[in-house]
């Protein structure tokens, strides 16, 4: 598939942005769309059962022999590795939505997966405990939130538009998805 310019579209895709803002949703409609595989970093990179976090340097030679492929989406990318994913893109897609949106959108699919003791993260499940406790995702989402947003629009601003998508509202997003579905399809008519 070509992108708007013409030339060669993206084969290596990380989506960037503050937790809850939709970045997993993002990475497997890309999947879908273009075809291409999917890493989700919580599952394979992050988290082993029984909420134990790998250990760092294990995460970030999973994610850089997976980043190593000629085609993939992440669908995030941790800290101590963030950077060689990036270097490796050749697109980064931001979602950089208000704090509120991504807190909302966190606050209610944690109740959900509560409620219905969704498994995540390599079987693990989310409990009231866990959403009030020190290490909570509202905690981190609050802390992390700042630093985020910085990081997509310094990205922004280094590595040029054609390398970063920055979406503030999702109706754009969902209009450059439409998008890119409707390139696709035409394509492989």
């Amino acid at each position: 598939m070509a992108d708007q310019a013409g030339g060669q579209a993206p084969q290596r895709i990380l989506c960037h942005g503050a937790t809850g803002s939709g970045k997993t949703t993002l990475a497997r409609d890309l999947g879908r769309i273009l075809r291409m595989p999917v890493h989700y970093v919580d599952d394979e990179f992050g988290w082993l059962p029984g909420w134990v976090q790998r250990d760092q340097s294990e995460q970030k030679a999973l994610a850089l022999k997976a980043a190593n492929a000629p085609q993939w989406i992440f669908d995030s990318a941790y800290g101590p590795y963030r950077q060689d994913i990036i270097g490796r893109s050749d697109l980064v897609v931001c979602l950089d939505y208000p704090r509120a949106l991504s807190l909302y959108r966190l606050l209610v699919r944690t109740v959900k997966r509560i409620k219905h003791r969704e498994s995540v993260c390599n079987g693990n499940v989310e409990t009231w405990r866990r959403m009030l406790d020190r290490d909570s995702i509202v905690l981190w989402h609050l802390k992390s939130f700042g630093p985020k947003r910085r990081q997509m629009r310094e990205l922004e601003t280094a590595l040029g538009a054609e390398r970063v998508k920055r979406f503030s509202r999702p109706r754009e997003t969902r209009r450059w998805l439409a998008e890119l579905e409707a390139r696709a399809s035409g394509l492989r008519s």
